[in-house]
């Protein structure tokens, strides 16, 4: 079989536009999840069913994302970083345009899984790329920069899905995510460089895949960074799946005021994770890490305390949330950066790995939030609160450097 041609990447605009490309191809997630949370009421309505049924579509859309990482990793390791997005692009185009014309929520529902499938290759091969072109605390630097491009992804993406909700309908939220992953297949096919080294390529034998990941799974520090990533995910999506019943249902908000209000939270996230890329040539990203672990901790406490107490309504339930999902700014791109330190030569499998670890826990907490009936905002805060004391656990107690 052919093997990829590697292009190294020069300083300067070129770094730019791969940045930019690379935060495109991680943003399929978000894109995916954000833009039609505002559609969650009309969706029940439009296909005659309920708001947990509807859960189950993005849960779906998790499960593939999660579970299709583990392919992507090999292959990516074996045909490069190109070819496999390629045909995950496509594939998420295709899906994307069949939930736009599903007639019943179990279409949907199935759709979604293909379009999650489709989508998981960008993320992998993205992290991948960072690792075969810089080390640890560049490229958790390089990682905060991704967050810059993928991070505008939750902030605009329910502003425009409330706004595509106004104009046309759920469907056409669809047909935009379609749009969005052609234009990323071009992207790709004509800007983007192979960044595998020749000497890294390895076999798809089945036996050489299993024993990599059992070789990563029973590295202490791989493990940990990756839970830690997983954990507080985790309590990023219980927010995500749950913010629609706090801010609409319970709190009576209109779509439009929820896109704005979740927004914030997505803001912060980005402003903390380019301050953390300035700040780790001074503290490190191990120091840095520990500091977003504290205030997500501390946030999500608070958050606990106001929904119990029912203290400061919308406010006071807001504040909390956006300082705990600030802090994930500080943690996501440090312990993506240091899971991936030691696995040059695996990066794809690596990659994929921790993908499947975080967005395995993203769907877990996305199927209980969905499984709840809440008549509260408690179960969302105290899903986050676990996650981040989790986190923490695994942050003092196991990864200590």
């Amino acid at each position: 079989m052919r093997q990829p041609t590697v292009t190294h990447v020069p300083a300067g605009c070129r770094r730019v536009e791969l940045v930019v490309i690379l935060g495109l191809l991680t943003a399929f997630a978000p894109l995916s999840i954000d833009m039609y949370l505002p559609a969650f009421p009309t969706l029940t309505t439009a296909l005659e069913t309920d708001g947990t049924t509807v859960q189950l579509s993005l849960a779906s859309f998790f499960i593939a994302f999660a579970a299709g990482q583990v392919l992507f990793g090999p292959l990516s390791d074996r045909f490069g970083r190109r070819a496999p997005l390629f045909g995950s692009l496509l594939l998420y185009a295709v899906a994307s345009i069949g939930c736009a014309l599903a007639q019943s929520i179990e279409a949907l529902i199935v759709l979604r899984l293909l379009q999650g499938f489709g989508a998981c290759a960008g993320g992998v091969i993205s992290r991948a790329v960072v690792r075969d072109l810089f080390e640890r605390d560049e490229a958790a630097r390089i990682f905060s920069a991704l967050i810059l491009v993928m991070g505008a992804a939750p902030i605009f993406a329910p502003l425009l899905g409330g706004k595509l909700l106004i104009w046309a309908d759920w469907r056409a939220i669809f047909w935009f995510l379609s749009g969005v992953g052609l234009v990323c297949l071009a992207a790709v096919i004509w800007r983007m460089p192979e960044t595998q080294k020749v000497e890294h390529i390895q076999s798809l034998q089945p036996g050489r895949i299993v024993r990599t990941y059992v070789r990563l799974l029973c590295d202490v520090r791989f493990v940990a960074y990756a839970l830690i990533g997983a954990l507080s995910l985790g309590g990023l999506f219980a927010y995500v799946a749950g913010s629609p019943f706090v801010f609409i249902d319970l709190f009576g908000l209109a779509p439009d005021d929820y896109a704005v209000l979740f927004g914030l939270s997505a803001l912060g996230f980005v402003t903390a994770a380019q301050f953390n890329g300035r700040l780790i040539p001074r503290f490190g990203p191990a120091r840095l890490l520990s500091a977003g672990t504290t205030v997500y901790v501390l946030g999500s406490a608070v958050l606990v305390l106001v929904t119990t107490t029912g203290w400061g309504g919308v406010p006071g339930f807001v504040v909390p949330v956006v300082v705990a999902i600030s802090a994930l700014g500080l943690m996501l791109p440090n312990t993506s950066a240091m899971a991936l330190a030691h696995f040059p030569q695996v990066a794809g499998s690596a990659s994929a790995l921790l993908g499947c670890l975080q967005f395995t826990f993203a769907a877990i907490a996305t199927v209980l939030m969905g499984a709840i009936q809440a008549e509260s905002a408690v179960p969302v805060a105290s899903m986050i609160a676990g996650g981040a004391v989790l986190a923490a656990a695994v942050r003092w107690g196991v990864a200590k450097e």
